[in-house]
């Protein structure tokens, strides 16, 4: 066998197996490698040694050798530490960009070097070209499975090192290519959510490391409802897991978040899905991180996703003198959330993007305290 060049990320379900499978029969000298990035935590419910079981058998049956690295230490300082401390300040992170940024192309990449290959591929749906004399990240071109969005702090060394076989490719094409290879991936359900918390209850999770501080739930302009578990296990615009059936004085209507008071325990609902407090038109975020190394201007127009399932919305972006950006959307948008990324596209082209710090939706907070002190004053 000749000199491994590309190393492949096996994560044990169908996408990496089907990335390993491509490359394979294109005669691409390679490797797997299976990443343990998160410890046994005893509760039972991690699947690492099922899913590397599964690799470990695609590597058998595709006839490549498989390697193993246990990154569960980086993993829990570069990116769980991280989402913990982000919760306990009331903001949503999104940890699987932070694993992409420190653990899949970074750790994993180095691994790869050390082991005398030049390059890695991973089962992402996305894809990487060359133009201009740069590296582009781009949109896969099966939409509704395109991960670009988790892909946006990586960057030109990154790219110029990284394959990406299911770019051009359907979901349901990658399935088929598995069958017929006899892949015992090719039916495996895909995993969902958090990596690290799998199918168990978020809450609960959370529960082990945030432990839970009741305090009060409140309507807009002040009124006690009830109580909830605490703030940091809700987010912007969220209906499930409030417990509110129906109240007295209210229409028999769905409730959501619409603000969270970190400092007071407090979480704000209202009835309307698209509430005036969940609804905002500018955003400002943290530094930004761009993949050609620098920004396309101090001012240009992108389009841009806050949510990894929203639809690319038209806006106005503006560089600020510290790296941070001022974002200006046409049109309203619903629950846009500080923690989460604001990732930023001309076409099909990934530019960037940044951590989401605030908006401009208005504060239940103030609106809160004007109905209580009239209140008070009433009572005089």
């Amino acid at each position: 066998m000749s000199a491994v060049r590309t190393i492949v990320g096996m994560s044990g379900g169908v996408d990496s197996s089907v990335a390993a499978l491509l490359l394979r029969d294109a005669g691409e000298p390679l490797a797997g490698l299976f990443m343990q990035n998160w410890a046994d935590d005893g509760s039972g419910d991690c699947r690492a040694e099922d899913d590397r079981r599964d690799a470990v058998a695609v590597c058998g049956r595709l006839g490549i050798p498989i390697h193993f690295r246990d990154f569960s230490g980086e993993y829990w300082q570069g990116v769980f530490e991280h989402f913990l401390a982000e919760y306990a300040a009331g903001r949503t992170p999104n940890p699987d960009v932070l694993c992409n940024r420190e653990i899949k192309f970074r750790h994993f990449l180095d691994a790869a070097h050390a082991l005398g290959a030049e390059r890695i591929a991973t089962g992402h749906y996305a894809r990487v070209d060359h133009a201009h004399g740069r590296w582009r990240l781009l949109r896969a071109h099966d939409a509704g499975k395109d991960q670009s969005y988790f892909l946006h702090q990586l960057g030109q060394q990154q790219l110029a090192a990284t394959l990406f076989p299911l770019g051009d490719l359907p979901k349901h094409r990658v399935r088929e290519l598995a069958a017929a290879a006899g892949l015992p991936t090719a039916t495996k359900k895909d995993s969902t959510g958090i990596c690290f918390i799998g199918e168990r209850d978020f809450r609960s999770f959370l529960a082990r490391y945030l432990p839970a501080r009741e305090g009060e739930m409140r309507t807009p302009d002040g009124r006690v409802l009830g109580t909830h578990p605490g703030v940091f296990y809700f987010t912007l615009g969220q209906r499930e897991g409030l417990q509110l059936g129906g109240v007295r004085g209210f229409a028999a209507a769905p409730w959501y978040v619409v603000d969270k008071h970190v400092a007071d325990n407090v979480l704000v609902v209202d009835q309307d899905r698209d509430s005036r407090w969940l609804m905002s038109h500018v955003t400002w975020t943290e530094g930004a991180h761009w993949i050609a190394g620098a920004p396309p201007g101090r001012r240009f127009v992108a389009v841009a996703q806050t949510r990894y399932r929203q639809p690319p919305e038209a806006c106005d972006v503006a560089v600020r003198d510290d790296g941070s950006l001022e974002v200006r959307f046409a049109r309203p948008q619903r629950a846009v959330t500080p923690g989460q990324s604001l990732v930023l596209y001309a076409g099909d082209e990934c530019l960037g993007g940044a951590v989401i710090a605030a908006t401009d939706a208005p504060s239940t907070q103030a609106q809160a305290g004007e109905v209580r002190g009239a209140a008070v004053k009433l009572a005089r």
